[in-house]
């Protein structure tokens, strides 16, 4: 096969994929308007002065890496930078897949780069044959090269990175879109607020500033369950037609995944175990998972369980939360929660329209599956321990929990109306006695549903301007407020 591809080939394709190298800039449709959290972490890494990295991203499909490559590609255009030494690969096309790294940058600088100041950016480079070595030999060899690539398999990329990737390339997660980035992205008018508030200290405002900032969120409110009905996939968030993004998500994002990438990555021979385990996870999203539960009413060995799941999590469809222990023992990794990496997932598997938003038990599955993928987002760069809390003799639980060194972050969810918490409750008990319990927080549902319980130091915040609040503090870490 290798033998019947000719440089000339390898070129048209290039030439194809790099439109700059005549146009001098990036096509408006490729370097979109709205830029990401994510493409400012990128940015800063990639763009650093002093401390050299190359950059990967990875996330799961339809979340925009792409897309914030090719921001990063306008940016270097417009620093001044040759248009014909930046070049874009895309790994997923049939013939540079099979074509070596090493081939095509040998034609890349032979017949276009203007000097040794080269910017690469290699979009799937899981794909890429021995993509590791390059990435190593590039930065060793190479002191000028600046590269970035993507990734939809962190699997493939976490396994190389203590082999080659220590001191040469840095991983940025990219997560399917926060509640606060669909709001930006779709265009919608958002309160301006002060860059110093942060829903995890709502406690210290006073009350009639707390009225006035949750009167000021509360017309974000209609947006929300259309959020978790669409979903944080850029592209399919815009539209309005629910059964077409569902349609999408089904096809381009889980079905690509369970057949294509499973297969040509991890050898996964058996789909239809897969497609029945991922199937089961979608309708338990937030509840605790046993693996010999699903070995034996899907007769699945256990291993086989065990290994499907790792498969799905580094396939970046699915997160796992594990059990903490709340006075600093260590926990075995038992019986872990799994929640979908995307809310809209289970409602577009399960094809479950705009009907779910009244079935208030299946709401607070996808609701705390939304919350705690906002939760692990927001604080994954601080390397927390984020999962849950339960009692092994009372049976007691607290839906999240974030272990930082030196606090802890308690939050229950009860998306219902006129939820009620007891005094026997563990976030409860746990807020009133634990002193490195920075906050204590119950997600509610109604926008008129906040405020300090009387019985207990736990804030009351609605999710819609709960996940509002996180995205916003979220935003003054990578750039200034608008």
């Amino acid at each position: 096969m290798k033998d019947l591809i000719t440089d000339e080939s390898v070129l048209q394709v290039l030439r194809g994929y790099n439109k700059w190298w005549e146009t001098e800039k990036v096509p408006d449709d490729f370097a979109k308007p709205v830029k990401r959290f994510a493409y400012y972490e990128a940015k800063q890494s990639f763009e650093h002065t002093t401390i050299r990295r190359h950059v990967i991203l990875t996330g799961p499909r339809r979340v925009g890496k792409s897309t914030i490559m090719y921001q990063t590609i306008q940016d270097v255009l417009e620093t001044g930078i040759p248009s014909k030494n930046v070049l874009y690969v895309s790994f997923d096309h049939p013939l540079l897949k099979v074509s070596e790294i090493d081939r095509i940058l040998k034609v890349f600088i032979n017949n276009v780069a203007f000097s040794d100041n080269i910017h690469l950016f290699l979009d799937e480079i899981q794909y890429a044959h021995e993509w590791n070595g390059w990435l190593k030999t590039i930065y060793d060899n190479n002191p000028t090269y600046r590269v970035m690539a993507t990734g939809s398999a962190s699997p493939i990329l976490s396994d190389k990175m203590p082999e080659s990737g220590v001191g040469r390339w840095v991983q940025i997660r990219i997560p399917t879109l926060s509640f606060y980035e669909y709001l930006e992205l779709r265009g919608i008018e958002v309160p301006i607020l002060e860059e110093k508030i942060k829903p995890t200290a709502l406690s210290e405002l006073s009350r009639k500033e707390l009225v006035s900032l949750m009167g000021n969120l509360q017309p974000l409110e209609r947006h929300f369950h259309r959020y978790l009905l669409l979903g944080g996939f850029p592209e399919i968030a815009q539209s309005d037609d629910v059964s077409y993004a569902q349609r999408i998500i089904r096809e381009d994002v889980v079905d690509k995944v369970l057949k294509r990438d499973m297969v040509s990555l991890f050898n996964v021979r058996h789909i239809d175990e897969l497609e029945r385990i991922f199937l089961y996870l979608c309708m338990t999203t937030g509840n605790i998972i046993e693996a010999t539960t699903i070995s034996n009413n899907m007769d699945i060995t256990r291993p086989t369980v065990l290994k499907y799941l790792n498969f799905l999590e580094l396939a970046n469809l699915i997160y796992t939360g594990y059990p903490v222990d709340m006075v600093g023992k260590k926990v075995l990794k038992a019986k872990p929660k799994v929640y979908l990496a995307d809310a809209a997932i289970r409602n577009a598997v399960l094809l479950q329209g705009e009907e779910v938003l009244q079935d208030s038990d299946q709401m607070g599955m996808i609701v705390e599956s939304a919350v705690y993928k906002h939760i692990n987002t927001f604080y994954y760069n601080f390397n927390p321990k984020v999962g849950y809390y339960r009692d092994s003799s009372s049976q007691k639980e607290i839906d999240i929990v974030v272990m930082m060194p030196n606090s802890k972050i308690l939050i229950e969810i009860k998306y219902r109306e006129n939820p009620k918490i007891k005094e026997t409750e563990a976030i409860v008990e746990w807020a009133k006695k634990d002193r490195l319990t920075a906050a204590s927080l119950l997600v509610t549902k109604n926008a008129e549903d906040y405020g300090l319980l009387d019985h207990a130091p736990i804030m009351r915040i609605p999710a819609f301007a709960f996940l509002y609040l996180l995205g916003h503090a979220e935003k003054t870490r990578f750039r200034k407020p608008v």
